[in-house]
Parts: structure tokens; sequence; C-alpha cells
């Protein structure tokens, strides 16, 4: 087989400039990996597939991606990561104020650790294939600043009582996350999901500001 690193994924359309090829490929290798990924988990996807479906050469998956499958798990793990964090952003931004924000968030992102996708990528294979640290990293990267900025948010409208943010962020965090582990390994996800979005909903009415 050619392993031409330079080999791109074709479009006979028109030519394009270097930077445009290079986006194109691992637009293409993304696409390709993240339905694979999904459906069968890292361990169960090779390289050769994945650069089939691509329509690229092996070389070009370790031109682009230096650690190979690992790295290029990783881009879709932050596509998947970035996705979801935009869809609990647009369902927080319909509350009426911070408080309701907060909740309205958090259920949107356990909604959104019901799908197949999220379970599997983010869930379960991130932190075995990435490790632990780097999984971490990537989870506060993705959500942690967004925590807190909501947090502070509610507490300077008296909606929470007073605390440290980024300590009460991190506490929360580690509460949603293994709320989110609980309802992807459950046999019964739709039990799982009511009884984690009710407890962790518990532990927010905790946190509220004593009404006047």
């Amino acid at each position: 087989m050619n392993v031409n690193p330079t080999d791109e994924a074709a479009n006979p359309e028109q030519p394009r400039t270097k930077a445009a090829q290079r986006e194109a490929t691992m637009a293409a290798l993304i696409g390709a990996a993240r339905p694979l990924f999904a459906e069968r988990g890292y361990a169960g996807v090779g390289t050769e597939e994945i650069v089939q479906q691509a329509g690229v050469t092996r070389g070009a998956l370790y031109h682009h991606f230096r650690g190979g499958k690992e790295d290029l798990f990783k881009a879709v793990l932050e596509q998947v990561g970035a996705e979801m964090t935009e869809s609990v952003m647009a369902a927080a931004a319909t509350a009426k104020d911070p408080w309701e924000g907060l909740l309205v968030g958090t259920d949107a992102f356990l909604d959104a650790c019901t799908r197949p996708e999220v379970q599997r990528i983010i869930l379960i294979d991130g932190p075995s294939v990435l490790g632990w640290d780097v999984w971490r990293e990537f989870d506060d990267q993705q959500s942690l600043g967004l925590l807190e900025a909501v947090l502070n948010e509610a507490m300077d409208a008296g909606l929470m009582a007073p605390l440290p943010a980024k300590a009460l962020a991190h506490v929360l965090m580690g509460a949603i996350d293994e709320a989110a582990m609980v309802v992807a390994r459950a046999d019964d996800q739709a039990v799982a999901r009511d009884e984690m979005g009710r407890t962790v909903h518990r532990l927010l009415e905790g946190l509220r500001a004593p009404t006047q």
C-alpha cells in the first residue's frame, strides 16, 4: 500500500491550499472514526478500517495524527465533547435566571450522557484510552469553567448561599460526572437517568439561598 503522508482525501472539483487539504483530510479521518468508535469502541476498531472509510492512506493518518489511532480518538472525543457542551449551554440559555440555568444545564448534560456515542467515547473509553489525568483535564476544560461561571452568577444574584465558586464547581462536577458514569453503565438507563437526575437536583437544592 502507498503510505505517502501527503496523500489527501480526494476532491476532484478544484485544487486547494495545503491548509485546506490538511483540514479536509483530518475531517475525513475524524468523520470516519467517530461512528466506528461509537459503535464498537476504541479497541474494536483498526486503523486500516478507518483509513479505508476516510479514503486516505495510513501514511496520511500518521502524518496528521502523530500518535496514530490514540491521537485520532482524542480528536473525536474533543469534537463530541464540544458539541455536548454547546448543547448544554444552549439549554441553559433558555432559563429565566442562573439558578434555573444550573438545573436545566445539569439535566441537559445528563440527557446527553444517555446517548450511546457520548457514553462509549467520552464516559467509557475516554478514561481508559487517554488515562485518568488526561481525561480529567479534558473534562475540566469542557465543563469546569462553565459550571463555575454559572455558580458565580447564581451567588451574585442571591440565589445560592455564598461559597468559594471554584471549590464548589469541583465538588459538583465530581458528583455530576459520577452520576453520568452510573447512567452510562446501567442496565436500565432510563431508570438510572431519572434517579441520578432527582438525586443531583436534591443536592443542588441544599445550596439554594433561603427564600424570603
